[in-house]
């Protein structure tokens, strides 16, 4: 193809990417599905001559996808939250590989190697629509955190279970030990990659004051990390999430103000080109013709799929709940039926050998099946389910004017304080900080009244703030337990009896129980009697 033809496709694409964008703000379609649906249409008007290649996929479109997801997690939030993401990413996706693998073998569909290998590739799940409706509709920030956290790690678990099963289906042995061995080699080896790839960008980036130079650090990171840990035999893909995390979290701190905001868009930029261009040429290569021809395959994947997502989130959630922090039932209902699949089941398909005949074909039309299944009827209707569980925001005109004053006083807050340390370092005068200091002292003490008033004049606004506190007070106390059992302070009775506590004091806060504050109070109490005061022995 001719580098004039190639440009104009591109153009192309681009055209109708703008177009659906426009069009999708007047929809109530996540804009990814909407996207996969113009690709059929067009696809069924005009076919595209575009090979979707696993290289394609890999290699230019998942990486700046998983560097912008990780860049932008908040540390804190995914440490809090880490057994359960874990617990989700690791052993549930060799829980979906077998579960999923098993059924279509009961069933007939497949013989058991290929079925494996069909488990292993669709079990990594794809949060780019969700994600993006998450982030219009404000829904609970840890339940963000949460979906996006597994969906970053399970891709890097999904891809190496699926080389390890496509090996054994290949070869026909299979060698438990060397399996695990391999497993934590790769998963281990990509890890590592990221994180000294990351640090090293973090500290170069830490000693330029250049947007340009700094913006383009970032992008050498997202890519080379995912190369560097390839050309090793290790998964990029988990490179390239610790790269991000490490970015996102130590090296944005080395950042003037003005250049993390230019990061911030440019990376927004990349990840909706690479978004869009992902789940367009999704739908101009899905031949729905041939995919009608195969709906019974289909039809059995896609219920495998969805019982193996169910036994994941409700069996291990159990699991999930012990190790960390409870995960509320509402998260779990959205967690089961948010499980899409997309970009990486399908890159995986396509790169499976045509050395295995007939069968990859039909892996092929069931993982397509499958993906479309999970984006226009599970990510079309996860906004109605958000709605019936009750964890969409939907702010009074009351919490809007707290949340804009709110803002108000927190970016004033962090002008003074940045602009205190540049006084400090001698990079503005003592004149101009004596100049400005007063006024931002002013301005600060005047919205914190007027914020202080506003509560008062509305109770109930003031007791969503106090629940919101107390919420964050519980999880500080359930994740300080955590690390206490972990470092061996406390016996495991001892972590018992206070996890039940605090583990029932957030359940009915979160459930707006009435008598959550007194159970509150009551942790607060000591339990164990104060033992009598003894007298001191009298002289005989």
């Amino acid at each position: 193809m001719q580098i004039f033809q190639v440009e104009t496709i591109v153009i192309e694409l681009l055209l109708i990417i703008s177009l659906v964008a426009i069009a999708i703000q007047r929809l109530r379609l996540p804009y990814t599905v909407a996207l996969v649906a113009v690709g059929l249409l067009v696809s069924l008007l005009q076919p595209f001559q575009i090979d979707l290649t696993p290289d394609l996929i890999l290699a230019i479109f998942v990486p700046p996808l998983v560097f912008e997801a990780a860049f932008h997690l908040d540390l804190g939030e995914l440490k809090r939250n880490l057994p359960g993401i874990l617990v989700f990413a690791v052993p549930g996706v060799l829980v979906t590989t077998f579960l999923v693998g098993g059924l279509l073998t009961l069933i007939g569909a497949l013989e058991l190697r290929m079925a494996l290998v069909f488990g292993a590739l669709i079990a990594a799940t794809d949060p780019v629509a969700i994600i993006a409706l998450f982030r219009t509709l404000g829904v609970p920030k840890r339940l963000g955190v949460i979906v996006e956290g597994e969906s970053l790690f399970n891709d890097g678990t999904a891809i190496v279970v699926f080389d390890l099963m496509l090996g054994m289906a290949l070869t026909g042995e299979a060698d438990l030990f060397t399996g695990i061995f391999d497993f934590v080699r790769v998963a281990a080896g990509g890890i590592a990659v990221g994180i000294v790839f990351g640090y090293a960008v973090a500290w170069l980036i830490a000693r330029v004051d250049d947007h340009l130079i700094e913006i383009t650090l970032t992008t050498v990171v997202a890519f080379g990390s995912y190369l560097l840990a390839e050309n090793l035999h290790a998964s990029g893909v988990l490179a390239v999430v610790a790269a991000g995390l490490l970015n996102g979290n130590v090296g944005i701190r080395g950042m003037s103000p003005t250049t993390r905001i230019i990061l911030n868009h440019f990376w927004e930029y990349v990840a909706f080109l690479a978004n869009s261009f992902v789940f367009l040429l999704i739908g101009l290569d899905v031949n729905l013709p041939h995919l009608a021809t195969v709906w019974q395959p289909i039809l059995l994947a896609i219920i495998a799929v969805l019982v193996a997502r169910f036994v994941v989130i409700y069996g291990l959630g159990l699991l999930a709940n012990r190790l960390g922090e409870p995960i509320p039932r509402s998260f779990s209902h959205v967690l089961a039926w948010g499980g899409l699949r997309g970009a990486i089941s399908l890159a995986l398909v396509l790169s499976l050998p045509f050395t295995i005949g007939e069968d990859r074909s039909l892996l092929t039309s069931m993982t397509f099946g499958v993906v479309l299944f999970t984006l226009f009827v599970q990510g079309t209707t996860i906004r109605l389910l958000l709605r019936r569980l009750g964890l969409l925001k939907r702010n009074t005109e009351a919490e809007t004017e707290y949340e804009t004053r709110h803002a108000r006083l927190v970016t004033m807050q962090a002008a003074e304080t940045h602009l205190h340390m540049l006084q400090r370092k001698g990079l503005i005068s003592s004149y101009t900080w004596d100049e400005l200091k007063p006024q931002l002292s002013e301005d600060i003490t005047s919205m914190s009244a007027s914020l202080r008033e506003l509560l008062r004049s509305d109770p109930q606004l003031a007791d969503e703030n106090l629940e919101t506190a107390r919420l964050e007070m519980l999880r500080a106390r359930r994740s300080a337990l955590n690390e206490l059992r972990a470092s061996g302070i406390i016996s495991e009775e001892a972590f018992e009896a206070v996890a039940v506590e605090l583990d029932q004091a957030l359940n009915d806060i979160e459930n707006h129980d009435p008598n959550a504050e007194k159970l509150l109070e009551s942790l607060s109490t000591p339990t164990l009697p104060v033992p009598p005061t003894v007298p001191p022995p009298t002289e005989s």
